[in-house]
């Protein structure tokens, strides 16, 4: 790619970023940066991309799940240990459901960054910058703690490389061993109001009792007892992103240091833009968000520009247009990318298109509604007769009270028990694991159908 250079996104307009007042304290920032081991390597981001090809083809499933923006506060090995539990559970449960392998893919060690409905926020009559991330800026609200300060980079970095320290020693330390993960589910169908996800946790139990029976052992299999899992962002900031970019010595291809995948936002997706013209460099597989403002003609540039090699597991787009509503819009995308005869990932971000306000004045997302897009999407696949590959969520291990709904039944006046999201409300434990029983229902049907289908075929 002649045309291509780690800094070339610098000559293109940008939206959603910073503006630094000291010019020379963030070229130390940068330099530093970019003297330091990458977080990631590309050989682990190749894998994702064959892994992500496979979801392509409906032959693997998605997983992408974690936190709406990490916090420098909350950082904690017990915080990263439960988040990484959940999704061990969550992916089991689907993995039942779907018939096929979930990659595994976390919105972590990484996720510091995040666009903003306005540039300003008023409280009390006093206007401010907004908050855009721990990486940039401070939650505090006073003038000097919404400054951005480029050194915040250098603590995000430090912070991502202990999580991912933290995150590959679980991942092949024996945490995820699948008779210890399975456990864990059943204390949560053991519940009263859990008690229609417990007919398919039994029947998980009597498959890893029929594989233990006929010797299948995880103390004598390697793949029972470890997991690959991922990490992902939005590459929001682009000084980091660039800082972290390494030259790829084996395909002599660049590599996104940062995080195995990176996403364009739906603020960020100007196809002459900024953030798409650092994705297009870049050998890691792409997530793009589509809205519903999302053109049909524009999702046939950024395909262009994104994957002009229509290679297998490269770009994987997001779909967020919230319960109602995805029947208006993700059709006629659909049909788009048919059109292109493009190799895409769809995924469903069920979150970012049902936020509301409470009555008390916190955002939330109802559980329902999260629910009912899930369903949309996959209804809406099986009418066009193409792969629903995954599905997105935030989400943490934690046991707060920020999305109502869900077997355990937070309310509206529970928000303020255990609000402690830095940005956006998150799933709890229980609802992510409700959520993934549900879910793998719709797997399992869809499955089904599929294979009806062929044999009436045949």
């Amino acid at each position: 790619m002649n045309d291509w250079a780690k800094d070339s996104w610098r000559a293109k307009p940008r939206v959603q970023m910073p503006d630094y007042t000291d010019a020379e304290a963030l070229r130390r920032v940068e330099e530093k940066l970019a003297s330091y081991p990458p977080l990631v390597f590309a050989g682990e981001a190749r894998k994702l991309k064959a892994e992500l090809g496979k979801a392509a083809r409906g032959e693997a499933f998605l997983l992408q799940g974690g936190d709406c923006a990490e916090s420098f506060a909350a950082f904690s090995a017990d915080a990263i240990r439960d988040t990484f539990k959940v999704m061990l559970q969550m992916a089991m449960v689907l993995t039942y459901g779907a018939k096929v392998p979930v990659i595994k893919v976390g919105r972590i060690a990484g996720q510091f960054a995040k666009p903003r409905s306005a540039p300003t926020e008023v409280i009390d009559g006093v206007e401010l910058p907004s908050y855009r991330g721990d990486i940039i800026n401070d939650l505090a609200f006073s003038a000097q703690a919404r400054v951005p300060d480029p050194e915040r980079m250098l603590q995000a970095y430090t912070q991502a490389a202990g999580t991912l320290n933290l995150i590959r020693a679980f991942s092949t330390g024996g945490y995820a061993d699948v008779h210890q993960v399975h456990s864990w589910t059943l204390g949560f169908t053991a519940g009263e109001k859990a008690e229609r996800y417990r007919a398919m946790a039994d029947r998980i139990s009597d498959t890893l009792d029929f594989m233990r029976a006929a010797g299948i052992r995880s103390d004598r299999s390697t793949a029972l007892r470890t997991v690959s899992f991922y990490t992902s962002h939005e590459a929001l900031l682009l000084e980091y992103e660039e800082a972290l970019t390494r030259l790829d010595s084996t395909s002599g291809n660049w590599l996104a240091g940062s995080a195995h995948m990176v996403w364009i936002g739906d603020r960020t997706r100007q196809p002459d833009g900024a953030h798409v013209e650092f994705a297009r460099g870049v050998l890691n597989p792409i997530g793009l968000k589509c809205g519903p403002t999302m053109e049909v003609d524009d999702l046939k540039r950024l395909i262009e520009k994104l994957n002009p090699e229509n290679e297998p597991g490269r770009l994987t787009l997001i779909s967020r247009f919230g319960a109602g509503k995805v029947g208006d819009h993700l059709p006629r995308l659909i049909r788009a990318v048919e059109e292109e005869g493009a190799n895409v990932v769809w995924t469903c971000d069920a979150m970012h298109g049902n936020t509301i306000k409470s009555a008390s004045g916190f955002k939330t997302r109802p559980f329902e509604a999260v629910l009912r897009e899930v369903q949309e999407f996959f209804a809406i696949h099986k009418a066009e007769g193409t792969i629903p590959g995954g599905v997105h969520f935030e989400m943490t291990g934690a046991d707060v009270t920020e999305c109502t709904g869900g077997v355990r039944a937070v309310k509206e006046e529970d928000l303020s028990d255990r609000y402690h999201t830095a940005c956006d409300p998150r799933l709890n434990a229980s609802q992510s694991l409700e959520l993934a029983f549900l879910v793998a229902e719709e797997l399992s049907a869809f499955r089904t159908a599929r294979q009806e289908q062929a044999a009436r075929a045949g």
